[in-house]
């Protein structure tokens, strides 16, 4: 009796173990400093730095309202990620630059990972999402 017992407790010991590991967070974006109402903001959580800029784990696009707005990523496994946000100004769903590449429109990226020469850096915008919820501020 007590070997079903001790049984029984190391699986639900290892049952508990195993759902701590797999939990998942959210990452709260608050994007700032948004200049005006025209457009749209489009806001990308990139997983790996093969994807950054690229192909986004998650994306969220919402209006564009003068001064800040709020976007929240549920539901994501621990590991390394990194966001950037456009200010579509004229919602063609692109940044738009000039000749030379450089931005015409408003962005950000996390942790300030602007470079400032060429275009942002997956290593200075990477941030880990681990056993609690996250809250970031990035500014256009």
């Amino acid at each position: 009796m007590k070997t079903i017992k001790k049984i029984t407790l190391s699986a639900l010991l290892i049952s508990i173990a195993a759902l701590s590991y797999g939990q998942a967070s959210s990452v709260s974006v608050e994007i700032t400093n948004i200049k005006s109402d025209e457009g749209s903001i489009m806001i990308g959580l990139f997983d790996s730095e093969k994807n950054f800029l690229g192909k986004a784990f998650k994306g969220e696009i919402v209006k564009a309202i003068k001064g800040k707005v709020k976007v929240t990523f549920n539901e994501l496994p621990k590991g390394i990620y990194a966001i950037s946000v456009i200010h579509d100004e004229n919602e063609n769903g692109n940044l738009d630059t000039n000749f030379m590449g450089i931005p015409n429109e408003p962005y950000g990226i996390s942790m300030d990972g602007k470079n400032m020469f060429g275009p942002p850096s997956y290593e200075k915008a990477k941030f880990e999402v681990a056993d609690k919820d996250l809250s970031l501020s990035i500014s256009l």
